[in-house]
């Protein structure tokens, strides 16, 4: 069960994003990159089960991001027949050149706004076929003179219209989490203890003047916290799903360690290749958090985005001179 973490009270650091993706390992999963044409522009990894190779967690050029996690009902997932990951990849992919302003609701700058961009996926994607999901996205810009910032929209597959999204981080100060539920529920103990400890994380580096790197290594300490029960002998993985949401990280559980190739090795650095599951049927075998992603936007729209994969395919652990992709550009137009 996944988690995202924010923060916006860091103060050279006013937006942070922390994310573990939760996964079956064999499922095929390509690491961060920037993508290939037309969207050279996006950041991110790429789940290569699906044909649309879809995206958890992306970032753009021009300093739109997007994050998703799946939605559980009493334990259990909620599916559909349309990839929740092409709706990350609707948001970070789309551009006013590519997509005709009759179905685009822009600002003044050709930007697609957030209204439009619901308006756009209840109106031409049907987000009711899609299986349950709570989405975050928005552009990050550099705060104003009162602390201000555009904050980044949420949205889920109960979302029935534009004025039905809620933005969130909008100030600077805040800590604010979710999980595999709606925005908001605090029954999950992995959402309550992730914004506990990554306010002290913040507040313990701001204290001791820590470099970044200091921070970073902080940060991936609040997203490797295992306080998960482990299962009993013979005891039913969907049974025991509903633990999973008392731990951050969630360590490889659920079956034998499956024969699939390493994700690295599944497809090219790229993206692409022909996903290769060793005749594992995906959704069967280890589960566990797959990847680790701390993403840091500082003052002068400077990102670090670093992922870390922690399993390869067949639920071992990747060595750690192997394990972490580190990216750093600066956001375009920052100012405006």
């Amino acid at each position: 069960m996944c988690i995202s973490l924010l923060s916006t009270a860091h103060p050279t650091y006013p937006f942070i994003l922390l994310n573990n993706r939760d996964e079956f390992l064999s499922r095929p999963t390509a690491c961060a990159h920037w993508w290939e044409p037309p969207n050279q522009h996006v950041l991110g990894g790429r789940d290569l089960q699906r044909e649309i190779r879809g995206t958890w967690l992306a970032i753009t050029r021009d300093g739109r991001i997007a994050n998703l996690t799946n939605f559980r009902d009493n334990a259990v997932e909620v599916v559909g027949n349309v990839s929740r990951g092409g709706l990350v990849s609707a948001y970070v992919a789309a551009t006013a050149t590519t997509t005709t302003t009759t179905t685009m609701a822009l600002e003044s700058d050709g930007e697609e706004s957030y209204e439009g961009f619901v308006r756009r996926l209840v109106g031409e994607v049907d987000i009711k076929k899609v299986g349950g999901f709570t989405l975050l996205f928005g552009r990050l810009r550099k705060p104003d003179g009162v602390g201000r910032v555009p904050g980044l929209g949420v949205l889920s597959n109960r979302t029935s219209s534009a004025e039905g999204v809620i933005r969130i981080c909008e100030k600077l100060g805040k800590t604010q989490g979710l999980s595999n539920s709606h925005f908001g529920d605090r029954e999950w103990p992995k959402v309550v203890q992730g914004e506990k400890l990554l306010a002290e994380a913040v507040s313990g580096s701001i204290g001791c003047g820590e470099d970044q790197d200091g921070l970073i290594e902080r940060l991936f300490g609040v997203l490797s916290v295992d306080s998960l029960p482990r299962p009993k002998p013979g005891e039913d993985f969907q049974a025991f799903t509903r633990q999973l949401r008392n731990s951050i990280l969630i360590p490889p559980v659920g079956g034998e360690a499956v024969e699939s190739k390493p994700a690295d090795k599944i497809a090219a650095a790229d993206g692409t290749g022909t996903p290769d599951h060793g005749g594992v049927k995906v959704g069967e075998g280890v589960y566990g958090t797959q990847k680790q992603t701390v993403v840091l936007v500082d003052t002068e729209g400077k990102v670090t985005f670093i992922e870390r994969t922690l399993h390869d395919g067949e639920g071992q652990m990747k060595p750690d001179d192997s394990k972490e992709r580190r990216y750093e550009f600066t956001i375009e137009e920052w100012e405006r």
